[in-house]
């Protein structure tokens, strides 16, 4: 009897057999002559191995994560640590198309009506401040800003005679403050920018208001 038929099968009848032949072919370990070839064993090896550390590495990761988050609520009762402004704002993420409105559409957002969110402009930006509700709602110590542009009492703290968008007469200092107050709603960690509105031109011949004399600067 020859060496190779001490087994039953050689090689060529190995592969012969449908069986056989599918477990050796899906064995990246084996060469062509269906020896084990080592560095297929290595490669195999070291991938398998790759895989691990990044999966370890994944849940370290994910770990970190919710400890970090999980202190910061312990903390600061907010999940970033206390810090708060534009980025932190879920509302600023979310895409949306811009909206635009007219004055009397704008006028409904004052608060009056639950079912609608509450807005208010500022040189013709509209923003959502419905978070502020107690502030900017009916009743509210801010509630002569809801539902309009009053952008001119902003800056001169004339809140009963300048809830207007005319800006005639300002100092430059004054439209500084202004865009400051704009940039207050934008950065905002519940305040959004929900679109703008139509302002109508103003008359260049109508009287600037009158400056008023108990003027007081409204709170951020």
């Amino acid at each position: 009897m020859k060496p190779s038929s001490v087994t039953g099968f050689t090689y060529s009848k190995i592969m012969s057999t449908p069986t056989l032949r599918k477990k050796i072919s899906f064995d990246p370990a084996l060469d062509s002559d269906g020896k084990t070839d080592s560095k297929n064993v290595y490669v195999t090896k070291r991938s398998s191995s790759s895989k691990g550390l990044i999966g370890k590495i994944f849940k370290s990761i994910v770990v970190l994560l919710f400890v970090n988050l999980l202190g910061s609520y312990f903390l600061t009762e907010t999940w970033t640590w206390g810090y708060k402004n534009q980025y932190t704002n879920w509302r600023n993420w979310v895409p949306r198309q811009e909206k635009i409105f007219t004055l009397e559409e704008l006028a409904k957002h004052d608060g009056t009506d639950p079912h609608l969110p509450i807005y208010l402009a500022i040189n013709g930006e509209v923003f959502d401040v419905t978070a502020g509700g107690s502030h900017y709602g009916k009743g509210g110590s801010y509630g002569f800003f809801s539902g309009k542009d009053a952008s001119r009492a902003y800056v001169t703290g004339c809140f009963q005679t300048h809830l207007t968008h005319d800006l005639r007469g300002l100092t430059k200092e004054q439209i500084k403050d202004l865009e400051g107050w704009a940039d207050f709603y934008r950065n905002h960690h519940t305040y959004h920018k929900v679109g703008r509105v139509m302002l109508t031109p103003i008359d260049p011949n109508s009287p600037i208001p009158e400056p008023c004399k108990d003027a007081s600067q409204p709170k951020s």
